[in-house]
Formats: structure tokens, C-alpha cells, sequence
């Protein structure tokens, strides 16, 4: 398959092709291949960009629903890409982010989207009316843990079960 791109990029002139054997063998893009590249890397990015919109929207309806059930007050719990996509799905809502917890001990202390990432035993002080897992890893585990330190006044939400 790799053979049958090569021999069609080479006949669209998008690649040169130098050297005798499979060992000397080496690849270069053309001017035209190059512009080809960035034509492609340009598609793609608005691609992507659509599609985090998308989610982006569907994530704040949900929260809007959120807000319905009275939650007023979020945390979010794992500051990764995921809760990037949600914290600013969140600014499309009535519903304020008072915190971001993690387990992750390197994550704890830095700066993410404006909060400081605190350790989850945190969440005893700050009280939200719910905490959101944003992370998709060990979910079950971490709603377990979120369970044992917060009273049952507060809502538990797993960003799959949205």
C-alpha cells in the first residue's frame, strides 16, 4: 500500500524519490508537494476546529441542563484536554468553574485556565453542588473516591454518562 502512495506521489510530482536500493533510499518533498502539505494541514485544521466547535456546543447544552437541575456551581475534576473542551463549554453557561482538582501530584500547584489545579481532598472546602470527571481514565475509580469525601449534597457527574 505504502508503495502504491509513493508511486502516485511521485507521478503527481509531489515527491522525488533518490537513491539505488531500500537502504539508499530517500524521500523529498517538491515545492508542489509542499504546498500540497499545507493545503492538506489548512483542511484538516478547519476540520478539527468544526468539530471541537461541535462538541464544544453539545457539552454547553448539557451543562445548560445542568443548570436546569439547579446546579450553579461546578467542579471539574482532571485538568486535561477534555476538561479544556468542557471548562470552555462552560463559559457558553450561567454555571460557574470554582474549582479543578487532579490526583496527578505534577498537575497540582499549576495553572489551568485561570485556577490553580488543587488536590481532590480539596473538594471538602470548596463545596460545589457538583463535581464533573472529566477524565475518561479510571472514571469508576474516581467517582468511588469523589464519593467518599463529599457529602451526598453533592452531585457527581461523569462526562461518558453525558
Amino acid at each position: 500500500m505504502v508503495n502504491n502512495y509513493i508511486k502516485l506521489f511521485k507521478e503527481e510530482k509531489l515527491i522525488t524519490v533518490e537513491g539505488d536500493t531500500n537502504r539508499t533510499l530517500s524521500y523529498h518533498l517538491t515545492s508542489l508537494g509542499h504546498s500540497a502539505l499545507r493545503e492538506s494541514l489548512l483542511s484538516y485544521s478547519i476540520e478539527i476546529m468544526q468539530l471541537y466547535s461541535s462538541a464544544k456546543q453539545e457539552i454547553a447544552q448539557i451543562l445548560n441542563d445542568f443548570y436546569e437541575e439547579g446546579i450553579r456551581s461546578l467542579v471539574l475534576f482532571g485538568a486535561a484536554d477534555t476538561a479544556e473542551v468542557v471548562h470552555a463549554a462552560i463559559k457558553l453557561t450561567p454555571i460557574v468553574v470554582i474549582g479543578v482538582v487532579d490526583s496527578d501530584k505534577a498537575k497540582q500547584g499549576r495553572t489551568f485556565n485561570g485556577l490553580v489545579v488543587q488536590p481532590p481532598e480539596t473538594l471538602r472546602r470548596l463545596e460545589p453542588d457538583a463535581v464533573l470527571i472529566t477524565s475518561f481514565a479510571w472514571q469508576e475509580e474516581i467517582h468511588a473516591h469523589i464519593r467518599q469525601m463529599v457529602s451526598n449534597r453533592i452531585k457527581v457527574k461523569k462526562l461518558s454518562d453525558l
